[in-house]
């Protein structure tokens, strides 16, 4: 487990620091910060499990700093330190998350019983966090492209990594993603499902799992109608968006957020649908381009090279040996082009 903790004081925040290098199981990575602007810098570097962080800070306050996460990172586990006077204060944190407090001043007996609660909890539920959000990132992707396929089978990849839960806690965490994904819906692609998050009640795992995947595919029909017939497929829409801007630097980010699935699992999908990693998909089209450009007698070589998105000759013309065996200028008079 990754940790982050976050205070003005840097007493504090160093003696935090100690206190957590002491507990028994020791931490993967232990981190600082001094504020909340800052806490946000370092949550990009290296992604904490765990954020421990001080109530009023200068700059951005903690309140605003779980509020900032939680949106992101809905899944963070944190923990907020504050005074007698702020715990009132501290308790608006509750609709961010938060779940554990701790009044100052904070001894190892203390911080180490949060340790032992949260440890706890990670070791029944069988589930790294990190897991988790990636899967749920994956069903938001396969839901919003239409991948019934896919969704499904997410869907048995999370059953077979969730064989050792109860129901209670199989339920709790399949009604927690319908209510991410409702929000997400929702806050960013403007499309609401009455009863989305209604929370699910079975007797057993199984129908637990199926009203799941029921509930999946009545958002799916609901969003494919809400769409009026006028829905690309994905990946078609992918490849339209990278075959027309060759000649420019476009990122496999920029292309995930057009089609509205984030990077990891557009990367995933695209080389799955096309059988062709991001990178090597967009070399051919570019190389493809140039071929029949050289084509064209009135045309330079140099010139087709910046048309493909090459401003390196030499990068561009050992690219095309690689790709068709000969160079662009061999290619030419293998056309009698010279």
């Amino acid at each position: 487990m990754k940790v982050l903790i976050v205070d003005d004081e840097p007493i504090i925040r160093s003696g935090m620091m100690k206190m957590a290098q002491q507990y028994t199981q020791p931490f993967q990575t232990i981190e600082t910060a001094n504020n909340g602007l800052e806490a946000i810098d370092r949550f990009s570097q290296f992604e904490p499990d765990l954020l421990i962080t001080d109530i009023r800070m200068p700059k951005m306050d903690g309140l605003e700093l779980c509020r900032i996460l939680h949106n992101s990172h809905p899944n963070l586990l944190k923990v907020v330190i504050s005074g007698y006077n702020d715990f009132e204060y501290a308790q608006k944190c509750l609709s961010y998350g938060v779940k554990h407090y701790l009044l100052k001043p904070v001894t190892p007996p203390d911080l180490h019983d949060i340790f032992d609660q949260i440890l706890k909890l990670r070791v029944q539920s069988c589930i790294s966090i990190s897991k988790y959000v990636e899967w749920i990132e994956r069903i938001k992707g396969s839901v919003w492209s239409l991948q019934m396929d896919e969704m499904s089978r997410l869907l048995a990849e999370w059953r077979e990594s969730c064989s050792l839960l109860t129901i209670n806690q199989i339920k709790h965490l399949l009604d927690e993603v319908l209510h991410l994904l409702d929000n997400y819906f929702q806050e960013k692609k403007q499309f609401n499902m009455p009863g989305l998050q209604e929370p699910l009640s079975a007797a057993t795992r199984e129908d637990l799992y199926i009203l799941f995947e029921c509930r999946m595919r009545a958002l799916m029909k609901e969003l494919q109608c809400s769409r009026h017939g006028n829905y690309k497929d994905p990946m078609e829409e992918a490849k339209v968006y990278i075959d027309t801007r060759l000649s420019v630097e476009v990122t496999l980010a920029e292309v995930a957020d057009l089609i509205g699935i984030s990077p990891s699992y557009f990367s995933t999908l695209f080389r799955k649908m096309t059988g062709e990693t991001f990178v090597s998909y967009r070399m051919n089209k570019r190389m493809e381009k140039a071929r029949d450009l050289l084509s064209i007698p009135h045309k330079r070589t140099f010139d087709i090279a910046i048309e493909v998105g090459y401003e390196d000759y030499p990068h561009f013309t050992k690219t095309f040996k690689k790709i068709y065996g000969v160079s662009p200028s061999e290619y030419r008079s293998s056309m009698g082009i010279k």
